[in-house]
């Protein structure tokens, strides 16, 4: 580690402590040239993949559309703020553990679908409705449907 004061080269760890949460490594260091001493933090980076959307343009991800998403088609229903997030938590992992650097849009879509019908299935509709492009009332008729079918399956 370089030393911010006279960047020097050679840098001694003092102390090492691990953050209360356990995310974060705090090293103390000290500059072997100029005595001075100074603080590194230690984070894990993982790399989420990049969106390819349906015009072939790419954007990085971004929970905050994620949860913009998500907060529309949950507008005025009954889920709690901690559900949302753990919502997004599960997507965005199942998003790491595919390792793919590159992801379609529709992926995305179809996992925001799958957390709404676990949520609310009236978010889920709302959803499905802007993000199928229903056109007409049998669509929207075929998904009431769809989740009915679901609701009255037996546990298994």
């Amino acid at each position: 580690m370089k030393c911010p004061f006279c960047h020097h080269e050679d840098t001694q760890v003092i102390d090492t402590r691990v953050s209360e949460e356990g995310d974060t490594i705090r090293r103390r260091r000290r500059c072997a040239h100029c005595d001075k001493r100074f603080t590194t933090y230690e984070r894990i980076e993982l790399s989420m993949p990049v969106i390819v959307k349906k015009n072939g343009s790419r954007a990085d991800f971004d929970p905050s559309k994620l949860r913009a998403s998500l907060m529309l088609a949950l507008r005025k229903r009954p889920v709690s703020a901690e559900a949302v997030d753990n919502a997004i938590h599960r997507i965005e992992e199942k998003l790491l553990s595919t390792g793919a650097r590159e992801v379609i849009s529709g992926h995305i879509g179809e996992l925001v679908m799958r957390e709404l019908k676990r949520l609310d299935k009236i978010a889920y509709i709302r959803f499905a409705s802007v993000y199928k492009s229903f056109e007409d009332v049998a669509e929207f008729q075929d998904a009431i449907a769809e989740v009915g079918r679901e609701r009255k399956a037996p546990a298994k």
